[in-house]
């Protein structure tokens, strides 16, 4: 059932234009700026894998830096799925892994509890705030690892599903969803 889902997002995903994948993200950037997230220090943000049709996370970098956030990025490990997370300085390299992953070659090390916001990557999310990644559980070992109240901002260009089936006790709900038409709140 998972599995459908994402055959079903990813071919959605191979519909958009860049046009409008442009269009969307910076509607979806705009709104996060809507959110109460911006007094805080260390924000995670993953870099957009354009062959995969993400969403172009370079606006909502754009917002980070105009105010003066630590911005912090991450290389994979896909020996253990861990998340190795560095600060982005302007004297970072970054370079596009074998599966096309834009990560930093090295830098700054920041500790995974030093994280206060986490913008998730996702193919799909449900209106009980779940979302549906590849599949590589990246970033629920991850978000797992993160210090308690680290908040969870999903970005999707798509609607919600009622439901995301087959959920495992190590999936971990988002605090907010935003799409270039509304924003899903989910933090109690």
């Amino acid at each position: 059932m998972k599995n459908k889902l994402r055959v079903k997002y990813e071919a959605l995903r191979d519909q958009l234009t860049n046009d409008q994948i442009e269009e969307f993200s910076l509607e979806i950037a705009n709104k996060l700026l809507q959110l109460p997230i911006w007094d805080l220090e260390y924000y995670h943000l993953f870099l957009s894998i354009t062959e995969r049709k993400e969403i172009e996370t370079e606006f909502i970098l754009h917002i980070l830096q105009g105010k003066d956030k630590n911005v912090v990025i991450s290389k994979s490990d896909f020996s253990t799925r861990q998340l190795q997370n560095f600060l982005l300085t302007d004297s970072t390299v970054i370079r596009k892994n074998k599966w096309n992953i834009p990560e930093p070659v090295d830098g700054i090390e920041i500790p995974t509890k030093k994280i206060d916001v986490v913008f998730v990557p996702l193919l799909a999310f449900d209106l009980t705030g779940h979302r549906l990644g590849y599949g590589k559980g990246f970033y629920d070992i991850f978000l797992a690892s993160c210090k308690p109240g680290v908040i969870k901002v999903g970005v999707s260009f798509f609607e919600p599903e009622n439901l995301i089936p087959e959920l495992e006790n190590s999936d971990i709900a988002l605090d907010y969803c935003v799409t270039p038409h509304k924003t899903y709140v989910y933090k109690k």
